[in-house]
């Protein structure tokens, strides 16, 4: 099953052998192909950031798979991503991941193809999947998609170019506000044909947007052009991908089941991967009922996000017998990205000293010792341990693009990025808190006895959006130094669904938020930080940054025309939001936590930049067996 990860694009398609009726369609398709190329025109069997592609185009399999992986067995797993852009780990009520309105469930990228997709071994580069090659012109604005002819929906009709326009241009139009953003740059999508996709984009391109274009899902236009698509749904729609939609009980669980007559069961890049007969994500409102389900073998595999649990409560007896297995694996790529968030939208967090004053508040030394048993790393850029992570003084690269806007920026981004203080591991460093008192005095907050009032009198309150109570633990001592303080505090607990509403309308003070880390940034920073975003519900700019220096930043970073390029801009943005002090960083791990009932094997060694979720492991049913008579 396609397990995706935020940093790498979904699993890479080749070509098979094809069968005589196959090699008639494929002729026929190649017929239509516009022959020769125009000056200037290049074709290839796959589309990188940089242009060049690690795997020629008769690959036979991915390197780090099994290719005589059986195929059977379950995978059941509770909810820790449900890589929709409308989800959360709690609950779902819809199956349609594509709208702002509704919860979607989990897995669903599972049960759609794209044009391409990538490996895992190769950052920001794809190959065909229901295109086998593409073809584009010198300006680099009009792009066509050989589509393969054997590409199938579940009901059987064929996935055409047809299809693959009606989808782009309908997300564009009525999809997730977040996809009018993502997909600006795309002008439009047209059928040559039931063989040929044409895609323009528009004049002054970013680097990246027909890599966007290539990893879209598409839909079935037969099933779509008669439905309400901005509504959700739990009717079960319609895909083309390895999986479809099984049982599920809605909020409850949701299983996905391999679909016997896929249509790309054999090319090369899905040997070895898929290998699940079924798979079954639960969803918990609660972790310690999750772990509870774990412990009991409700669900044979777990990622553990919490050094606590890690380190104290794996002793249970299938653990000491062997039947569970716990592992440490190491994680190739960028560390995540995790904060608690400042809406500085609000009034309380318009200055950025005022968010510098409760950034020292927080003992990060005294927290990793007492709760998280020294497990952790303290995170201190947007672009955590890559190449891309601003250190030191600027560079002389750095310094030719910030010239342009000094004068406009903090002077502290010319010299060494801010980065939270080491504390003297106390809970309670009065160094860093008398600072963080100078700090809100000279943003003009004064101290009445006990409260610290805003400028305009009213007292300094902070509420916490939760919607789990997991970092209850962490918060705690904070709200203790913020008390000191004078700043009154609470922790705001609310369902999934209030969560998600709250967030969608940056209705909230602080709250915690997760991304993954990335190798290749490009035009999906504008979705976190630029100043279009920062008023668009249901965008991940929580933070409400809108600085058209930033701005200025992301469009050269989605332009960028070398690394060299790319990771001089993206360290000036690092740089700068350092400097605007829109969060307390938190914390990151080098390895990935799971544990696992052994009913599972895998093959020797991981995809390079994914760690955890068991894309290419299988079932094994001697293990299986074995594990079921000693129970």
């Amino acid at each position: 099953m396609r397990i995706s990860r935020r940093n790498i694009v979904k699993g890479a398609l080749a070509w098979p052998a094809p069968s005589a009726t196959g090699l008639l369609m494929t002729q026929a398709a190649a017929a239509q192909w516009p022959s020769p190329l125009a000056e200037g025109e290049q074709e290839s069997h796959g589309l990188s950031t940089f242009g060049e592609l690690a795997l020629p185009e008769n690959f036979k399999h991915y390197a780090y798979v099994n290719p005589q992986a059986p195929k059977g067995g379950r995978l059941v797993m509770n909810v820790t991503s449900t890589g929709a852009v409308n989800g959360t780990f709690e609950t779902f009520d819809s199956f349609n991941t594509f709208v702002l309105r509704g919860d979607g469930a989990a897995g669903m990228d599972s049960i759609y193809d794209t044009l391409m997709t990538g490996q895992g071994d190769e950052p920001a580069s794809m190959y065909g999947l229901a295109a086998q090659k593409v073809r584009w012109s010198a300006d680099r604005l009009t792009y066509r998609f050989l589509m393969r002819p054997q590409a199938r929906f579940h009901d059987g009709k064929r996935l055409s170019a047809h299809d693959a326009a009606f989808s782009f241009n309908l997300l564009k139009a009525k999809g997730h506000p977040l996809y009018k953003v993502i997909l600006r740059e795309f002008v439009k999508a047209k059928a040559e044909g039931d063989d040929v996709l044409r895609v323009d984009f528009a004049p002054n391109r970013s680097r990246d947007i027909h890599l966007t274009i290539a990893g879209m899902p598409i839909l079935p236009r037969h099933y779509w052009q008669d439905r309400d698509f901005e509504a959700p749904t739990l009717e079960r729609p319609l895909g083309s991908g390895p999986y479809r939609i099984g049982k599920f009980e809605q909020g409850r669980f949701v299983e996905y089941e391999r679909a016997p007559d896929y249509w790309g069961r054999d090319l090369p890049v899905n040997v070895g991967v898929n290998n699940f007969a079924i798979v079954r994500y639960e969803y918990f409102r609660d972790r310690q009922i999750a772990f509870e389900a774990f412990k009991s073998g409700a669900l044979n595999y777990r990622e553990e996000y919490t050094a606590r649990i890690w380190a104290t409560a794996y002793k249970f007896p299938a653990i000491l017998q062997g039947k569970v297995k716990r592992e440490e694996l190491s994680v190739g790529h960028a560390a995540p990205i995790q904060g608690w968030y400042f809406n500085t939208r609000r009034k309380q967090f318009k200055d950025a000293r005022v968010r510098e004053a409760l950034a020292l508040a927080f003992d990060y030394e005294w927290t990793n010792r007492n709760i998280m048993y020294s497990a952790y790393w303290r995170t201190h850029s947007f672009f955590q341990n890559t190449q891309m992570q601003a250190q030191g003084a600027p560079g002389s690269d750095e310094l030719r693009l910030m010239e342009t806007w000094r004068g406009k920026i903090p002077a502290e981004v010319f010299s060494t990025p801010w980065s939270p203080p080491v504390s003297n591991g106390t809970g309670s460093d009065r160094a860093l808190l008398r600072r963080a008192s100078e700090l809100l005095q000279a943003a003009r907050c004064r101290r009445d006895g006990p409260v610290l009032k805003l400028p305009d009198a009213t007292p300094f309150e902070i509420e916490f959006l939760q919607n789990d109570t997991v970092f209850n633990p962490h918060t705690m001592p904070f709200q203790n130094n913020l008390r000191k303080l004078g700043i009154a505090s609470r922790i705001r607990l609310v369902d999934a669904a209030q969560y998600k509403r709250r967030t969608d309308s940056f209705d909230f003070d602080m709250l915690v938020s997760a991304r993954g880390g990335l190798l290749t940034p490009g035009d999906g920073l504008r979705s976190h930080y630029s100043s279009q975003t920062a008023k668009l519900n249901g965008s991940h700019n929580l933070a409400g940054i809108a600085d058209p220096v930033i701005d200025e930043v992301l469009e050269i970073i989605a332009k960028a025309q070398t690394r060299s390029e790319l990771d001089t801009a993206v360290r000036v943005l690092d740089r700068l939001l350092r400097a605007g002090r829109y969060w307390i960083p938190m914390w990151h791990n080098s390895v990935v936590r799971v544990a696992y009932w052994d009913v599972f094997s895998r093959p020797q060694r991981a995809p390079q930049l994914m760690s955890g979720a068991p894309s290419t492991w299988w079932w094994d049913e001697a293990k299986a067996q074995k594990l079921a008579a000693s129970r």
